[in-house]
């Protein structure tokens, strides 16, 4: 199994323990591109186009609500 699947089984069975930092890894593995940061806000775009804007949350955890829109948008491609 390689990093990158072993990050998407992760982020799919608990995303709630998904750091931002690897949350940001598997944007980068999966194509999405990094468009620019306002604050604490980072805006990604997908290969087709779709903007998604993520935080982390203040304990370096990637936010679950976001993760899940990760996926449902990789689901939808």
């Amino acid at each position: 199994m390689t990093k990158k699947e072993k990050l998407w089984r992760k982020a799919q069975q608990s995303p709630q323990n998904l750091t931002f930092k690897e949350f940001e890894t598997l944007l980068e593995q999966s194509g999405w591109i990094f468009e620019r940061q306002r604050g604490s806000h980072r805006l990604w775009s997908s290969p087709k186009g779709q903007s998604l804007p993520i935080q982390p949350r203040k304990d370096g955890k990637a936010k679950v609500y976001q993760v899940q829109q990760f996926i449902k948008c990789q689901q939808e491609e």
